[in-house]
């Protein structure tokens, strides 16, 4: 059994689809129009009555159902109704809920390579639609100074990495995807090449206009907009006192290779982040000391002060921000913990990626794609 969308069928599915067929009967479960929409924040391009009728025709696949839930695990029902003795994925489409869900059920759970057929070009749906190339944005340390009632307590730096679109991350994760709409609303599928920083004021006050009750941190438009390793000093303001960057090949090179992301699903609508709050002076100091501990790691490629810089300043967001995280997050934590010195979320509320440093690959984890500046 494989799950999935599967809008605008290309090369890429038709591969991925015999290679679940050659282990036998195919079944595949596709996610329905309102799943889809409340996932990816938009409707698929084709409707589930077609893209079930188009994946029929395919000779490989035996049965095609629409799934009746909601949310990452959609397919639960068609799961125990079809009872597959196989659950295949993709590595992007890979989760540890999914593998436990299989586990609980005694079906092996296993993921695929993304790997073209022979000589045909590697296809996303995304890179069908249009081919956008504005970056998401991982903040690694830091996260909350940028508001100013948290750095007013005590200044503070967030930092910052711009990360190219390899992979359609979801929707409400983390990754600055609501302010990435707002700068393709302004420049559709390019950033301008002018100033970054004039560029990023830009798109900060497009994603705050005027009467904004809940301002988006600005970390979320300079993430997004200014290429590769960004220190963003705050104090009390929205805009930061000074903004230091890195472009050193080495250094963005070596922060590529020690940083994987497994993938938790978007977080729950409806979801409070400053509910239950506890923000103390002596919180943003923790979030600060630790997220400057951070910035001196990579520059060091310290890879055991790095991990554990990293986990302090997570651990000194949830201080302040209980809601950050759920116990089936910490539970998680556990499963790697004996595999990544540090670890985070890239969103609030239990959603998006749980971000980890390990010093070796981690199984079916993704591995992002740092942006450079034009001309290296």
């Amino acid at each position: 059994m494989v799950t999935g969308c599967f809008d605008l069928l290309h090369s890429g599915h038709v591969a991925f689809l015999q290679e679940a067929a050659r282990l036998g009967e195919l079944y595949v479960c596709i996610g329905s129009d309102a799943n889809v929409r409340q996932l990816k924040g938009r409707y698929p391009v084709n409707p589930q009555v077609e893209r079930k009728f188009m994946l029929e025709a395919l000779g490989c696949v035996q049965s095609v159902r629409v799934n009746r839930g909601s949310g990452i695990l959609d397919f639960v029902q068609e799961l125990d109704a079809i009872r597959p003795d196989i659950f295949f994925v993709n590595e992007d489409g890979h989760t540890p809920a999914k593998e436990a869900l299989c586990q609980a059920r005694n079906i092996e759970y296993v993921v695929s390579r993304r790997t073209p057929a022979g000589g045909l070009p590697q296809r996303s749906t995304t890179a069908l639609r249009v081919e956008c190339t504005i970056p998401y944005r991982i903040d690694l340390a830091g996260g909350w100074l940028d508001q100013p009632w948290v750095s007013a307590l005590h200044p503070g730096a967030v930092l910052t990495i711009s990360i190219e679109p390899t992979y359609e991350f979801n929707d409400r994760s983390g990754m600055a995807s609501s302010t990435r709409k707002k700068a393709i609303e302004l420049w559709r599928t390019a950033l301008p090449g002018s100033d970054p920083e004039q560029t990023a004021k830009m798109l900060f006050a497009c994603d705050n206009p005027p009467g904004t009750t809940e301002v988006s941190g600005s970390q979320d438009a300079i993430g997004i907009v200014m290429p590769g390793l960004n220190k963003l000093n705050y104090a009390g303001h929205y805009w930061p006192e000074s903004i230091e960057s890195v472009h050193d090949e080495p250094v963005l090179h070596w922060l590529e290779q020690h940083l994987y992301l497994v993938t938790l699903g978007p977080r729950t609508a409806g979801y409070q982040a400053l509910a239950d709050t506890h923000i103390t002076t002596e919180g943003a100091q923790r979030l600060a000391g630790a997220a400057e501990d951070c910035w001196q790691a990579i520059l060091k490629c310290d890879l055991p002060a790095f991990g554990d810089a990293f986990r302090r300043s997570f651990e000194a967001q949830v201080a302040m921000f209980p809601n950050m995280a759920d116990p089936g997050i910490f539970r998680m934590i556990e499963q790697y913990r004996h595999q990544a010195p540090g670890w985070k979320l890239s969103g609030a509320g239990g959603g998006g990626y749980l971000i980890l440093v390990a010093e070796k690959p981690l199984e079916h984890a993704i591995q992002v794609k740092i942006r450079r500046r034009e001309g290296g």
